[in-house]
């Protein structure tokens, strides 16, 4: 599985971008639950089980848009060059 990188932006497969703000346990089960702020709308605050967010897609969603896994990590630089 992919290392998980806190405060940076990840886009899902259909082009939306979200802030990963945390990882956070369900209270029931324990399971890692990836806690995710939408970088448009309004913002809303999302959570997903750690274990869904690098799903590897279907082939003909990869084809269709160009994404291997669920979210990804976007590299963005600074205009300075910077990370």
């Amino acid at each position: 599985m992919e290392k998980l990188v806190l405060n940076r932006v990840y886009r899902h497969y259909k082009g939306d971008e979200y802030l990963v703000v945390d990882v956070a346990r369900h209270s029931e089960t324990g399971e890692e639950m990836v806690v995710y702020r939408a970088l448009y709308g309004e913002g809303q605050l999302w959570a997903r089980p750690l274990a869904m967010f690098f799903d590897e897609l279907e082939d003909e969603k990869v084809l269709k848009y160009g994404q291997r896994r669920r979210f990804e990590l976007v590299e963005k630089r600074s205009a300075r060059g910077e990370d």
